[in-house]
């Protein structure tokens, strides 16, 4: 992966330098397009959005900020916070670049597993969200500088190059990550994604691990990615767009790294139950070196936009380089 970043109007990204070529190969379509306004939570599915170089506008747009551990709150945290992920956030009026730019966000209806909703701009939010979590919490638009997570390793094999299971450690997230391997984060300072500023998985994908995980509900949903692109072929064909660019829409996205996926795939969310055998499968199934510390279990691909713009549900993804 040879990256170099230059600095744009919405912040430092990348652009992937795959090498040259007029091969365009029409790949499949975007039958999914998702927006998660609040980091952990589940999100909203819509027709069309708005690509930036900082993803897409309003995705992972605020999260919450766990006072007494100074750490966001993350679904990676099962046993802090069990329920994040089946807490559903949406966006009242589909939110302006300029806005999130400024900070000034449209409001997000949050509805909690027991049916209430909290509105983000309301007065008592954050008391709310503090009650129904039992801890001190509050709403926030831009990752702290020290940006990390409680992460829950399921007791299974093979999931990271530490080994570690049954266990909670302390993850780094954003460009703090990036910052602590000594690399060029590809994502501004304070966002709240937690490696790239975009995601895609494809049709084959969910196919295949389908077919791993006979009778388990395998569905976009579970995966958490802003795009779900359907395409004929088989296999995990994401694994080959590494190094390569796509259009879709007015947009351009460069290819970067394969997603690693985390406890999170096994969780509740969005009607689906827990199942641990969806992990399990990545693992057995695809499991990748990324950025040089070691093999993951990997189901998508993260990219990064090189020409923003506005993609649509049913718009192509035609593959370059």
């Amino acid at each position: 992966m040879n990256l170099t970043h230059r600095r744009g109007r919405d912040g430092l990204f990348f652009e992937t330098m795959a090498r040259k070529s007029n091969v365009t190969q029409a790949t499949g379509q975007i039958t999914q397009i998702w927006r998660f306004p609040i980091q952990s939570m589940g999100g909203e599915r819509v027709a069309q959005a708005e690509i930036t170089t900082a993803g897409l506008v309003g995705d992972r747009a605020l999260a919450l900020l766990d006072v007494e551990t100074g750490k966001v709150a993350s679904a990676k945290s099962v046993r802090l916070f069990p329920d994040l992920m089946a807490c559903h956030a949406r966006f009242e009026k589909e939110p302006a670049r300029g806005e999130v730019l400024d900070g000034a966000l449209p409001n997000v209806e949050i509805t909690l597993p027991n049916g209430r909703t909290v509105d983000s701009l309301s007065a008592g939010a954050n008391a709310s969200l503090s009650a129904f979590f039992g801890r001190e919490l509050r709403l926030i638009s831009g990752a702290p500088d020290d940006f990390v997570v409680d992460q829950y390793h399921p007791d299974l094999p093979n999931l990271n190059p530490a080994g570690n299971r049954d266990v909670v450690v302390p993850q780094p997230l954003g460009s703090s990550l990036f910052r602590a391997l000594g690399q060029e984060p590809p994502l501004g300072p304070h966002s709240l994604q937690d490696l790239f500023p975009l995601s895609v998985i494809t049709s084959g994908t969910l196919s295949a691990l389908r077919s791993a995980v006979q009778g388990s509900s395998i569905t976009a949903e579970r995966f958490r990615m802003n795009l779900l692109v359907e395409e004929t072929a088989q296999g995990l064909p994401e694994n080959q767009w590494v190094g390569r660019t796509g259009a879709l829409g007015e947009a351009v996205i460069a290819f970067a790294m394969p997603a690693p996926r985390c406890v999170m795939t096994t969780r509740p969310t969005a009607g689906l139950s827990e199942d641990t055998r969806v992990l399990r499968a990545i693992s057995e199934t695809n499991r990748l070196d990324l950025l040089g510390i070691g093999a993951f279990p990997c189901a998508g691909i993260y990219a990064v936009a090189v020409q923003a713009g506005t993609i649509r549900q049913g718009d192509s993804l035609q593959l370059r380089g």
